[in-house]
């Protein structure tokens, strides 16, 4: 047993969406969450530029002596996550695409998904290539919705305003038969309600934070290494704490009482 704290990263403060399901599943664990909020977003940038970030993001977390890391960002996931796993060998490194993938394939009945994400995560198909790769039949529908974080972090997820928003991406994905639809980007959860009057009751979405807890929980008994119970947890970004402080509210629920603000460019 081990219970050095598990890292979990994002390009903001979207992957609390992930901290809120190991908080749920994994409870004995503590968690240590960095939110790049200095260099948001990731999902314009180029490959190049998010590896480097991923690199010293993670060099940071080991600083803390984390014992493995979920990346949050979709967009880090999507493109170059098998490249940090070669750049940290020895530390165990989840994700958030293969648990998506895992979960949309138990899900659909007609072989037909949808994934919705950033720019970047869209770009890079790596969500079509692992859905396919042992389905060739299957047909995967591809749409970027960048409008959706900053409605999220504005906290309009109620607004009828954003429904439109929703529609209006989402209209060529509904006439696509689809009866899965991945929310490739950590914050869209919190627009579930929102998305789901839009697609209504014949089309699962997918959380893929939900594996992705799930499946760190395994690695860890695998590696037996699970906590025995939880240390707390500890927050940091790069910018702006009293906004993740704000923004803890609505994605966990409650109030985080210390943001610790750090210079990631040093690692």
């Amino acid at each position: 047993m081990d219970n050095r704290p598990v890292g979990i990263f994002d390009s903001g403060v979207g992957g609390l969406t992930v901290v809120k399901e190991v908080m749920k599943q994994l409870n004995n664990e503590s968690i240590i969450y960095f939110g790049d909020t200095a260099r948001v977003p990731y999902g314009t940038k180029s490959k190049n530029t998010v590896t480097k970030f991923a690199i010293q993001i993670i060099r940071f977390l080991l600083q803390q002596d984390v014992k493995a890391i979920i990346i949050a960002c979709n967009t880090v996931n999507s493109n170059c996550i098998e490249e940090l796993r070669n750049v940290f060998p020895d530390v165990i490194i989840e994700g958030v695409v293969e648990p998506g993938v895992k979960m949309a394939l138990s899900a659909t009945k007609n072989g037909r998904i949808g994934v919705i994400g950033t720019e970047a995560t869209i770009a890079s198909n790596r969500y079509t290539t692992l859905l396919t790769e042992n389905h060739k039949d299957y047909r995967v529908y591809n749409k970027a919705c960048p409008l959706f974080v900053p409605l999220v972090e504005d906290g309009w997820q109620n607004k009828q305003v954003t429904i439109m928003v929703i529609e209006e991406y989402l209209k060529e994905l509904k006439t696509k038969d689809i009866d899965t639809l991945i929310l490739g980007c950590t914050h869209y959860p919190i627009l579930h309600t929102a998305l789901k009057q839009v697609v209504g009751d014949n089309i699962q979405l997918i959380n893929p934070a939900n594996e992705a807890a799930h499946s760190m929980g395994e690695r860890l008994l695998e590696k037996n290494i699970a906590a025995t119970h939880s240390l707390g947890h500890k927050f940091y970004v790069s910018d702006h704490p009293e906004k993740m402080k704000d923004m803890a509210k609505m994605f966990l629920g409650y109030t985080i009482n210390e943001v610790v603000e750090i210079d990631i460019e040093n690692y």
